[in-house]
């Protein structure tokens, strides 16, 4: 009986080992059609991912005035009315050079724009602009032109939105005589350039210094 016995268990581990065996092939030949499909999953939801941004961006593009000229609107679609924009406020992103007219989180409008250059700040020890950043509101201070002897600069169409007529959105600069300065203007969304006001194309700042409300939130990022 011992003979039959031993062979009885010497089958019976011969059988577990191959089932054993069997088991580790089924496991290791799916993991790597697991492990491709799943990476099949994440590249195909990198490139829809890449696709709606690339679509966005060729949307955006579409409107915006290319090259940029200071003599126009900004975009090729009509301005905003504001009567029927809910949430209305103003961003700037000054090292983009672009201000965006907003409703909530939705942009609903782009310009060029130049802030102010930017130097050396010897108490933080960092390049900043001339503009200031952070939250303001449009103040009452407005107009249609003005001239700043000690700069030799001055502008048109403009609205104040910080220290009630010194820091303003309004258009390319001009001489003492009106004229605007083609050189500046060329730098428009292109370049910072001002000594703190944002400059913009003339009939976006004349749209701006006619349409913006007091108290219009204004949110400078630099």
């Amino acid at each position: 009986m011992k003979p039959q016995s031993s062979r009885f268990y010497l089958s019976l581990a011969i059988a577990v080992i191959i089932c054993g065996a069997f088991l580790i092939y089924r496991v290791t030949k799916q993991s790597p059609t697991s492990t491709t499909t799943q990476a099949q999953i994440t590249e195909k939801t990198q490139a829809t991912k890449a696709t709606v941004a690339k679509k966005t961006t060729a949307s955006e593009s579409k409107t915006m005035r290319t090259p940029i000229d200071w003599q126009k609107s900004s975009e090729t679609k009509p301005y905003p009315d504001l009567d029927q924009v809910s949430d209305f406020w103003v961003k700037v992103d000054l090292k983009k050079n672009r201000t965006y007219l907003m409703s909530g989180d939705k942009v609903i409008y782009t310009m060029y724009s130049s802030g102010g250059s930017y130097h050396h700040d010897e108490e933080t020890g960092k390049y900043e602009s001339y503009t200031p950043t952070g939250t303001f509101y449009i103040e009452p201070e407005r107009g249609d032109s003005f001239y700043n002897t000690s700069l030799n600069e001055g502008a048109n169409n403009w609205v104040s939105f910080k220290d009630h007529g010194i820091y303003l959105f309004h258009s390319v600069p001009t001489d003492a005589s009106g004229n605007y300065n083609v050189k500046e203007a060329k730098k428009l969304g292109k370049k910072s350039a001002s000594h703190g006001c944002i400059r913009l194309s003339i009939p976006d700042s004349k749209w701006m210094s006619e349409n913006l409300k007091t108290g219009t939130k204004v949110v400078i990022n630099g």
